[in-house]
């Protein structure tokens, strides 16, 4: 005589098949690795700044570097350095100076872009940037659309600092790992 599962039994059995053969389609698959090359306008003058301060503590000004203070940005991302240049997409985010002893922000943004192969894909960065080394290397924690299950890590090199106004042109080059 045929013995039926409990319905407890049953639905455990049925999760764990769906999770072992959507387990086994993502790890067949082999991940690509992509190069993106784009500069970010990094604008806090002006009329319509892309970097807004917008919190800082009680010390923050007697900080010789800035410690404690917050900027939101939405920042153009184009494929050369001039202004004009086409845009891509736009790095949206926080960053906070998280150091006490030198330039260090605490980087928390997405690339999210709006043209050619990657349009509508975002990837995230968290991660440390000095801003005075000649290299910073950030981590690719994620991503969305394309990149999605997306890992690797994004070179940001200073372009161009204007030391009167304090906007920056920052080229990177950014290496993924997505499916």
């Amino acid at each position: 005589m045929a013995k039926t599962l409990s319905k407890p039994t049953s639905i455990l059995f049925m999760l764990f098949t769906i999770f072992f053969f959507s387990t086994y389609v993502i790890a067949d698959e082999a991940p690509k690795l992509s190069h993106l090359h784009f500069y970010l306008h990094d604008i806090v003058s002006g009329p319509k700044p892309t970097a807004v301060r917008v919190a800082q503590a009680a010390s923050t000004n007697k900080s010789p570097t800035g410690f404690g203070a917050v900027a939101v940005i939405d920042d153009p991302l184009t494929l050369l350095s001039e202004n004009t240049s086409k845009v891509v997409g736009q790095a949206q985010g926080i960053y906070t100076l998280a150091s006490q002893s030198e330039a260090a922000l605490l980087m928390v943004m997405n690339f999210a872009f709006t043209e050619g192969e990657y349009n509508g894909s975002t990837l995230s960065v968290l991660g440390r940037n000095t801003v005075f080394s000649t290299v910073r290397e950030m981590p690719i924690v994620g991503g969305s659309g394309v990149f999605r299950f997306a890992r690797g890590y994004a070179l940001a090199k200073t372009y161009t600092f204007d030391t009167k106004s304090g906007d920056a042109v920052v080229e990177y080059n950014v290496y993924v790992l997505h499916y």
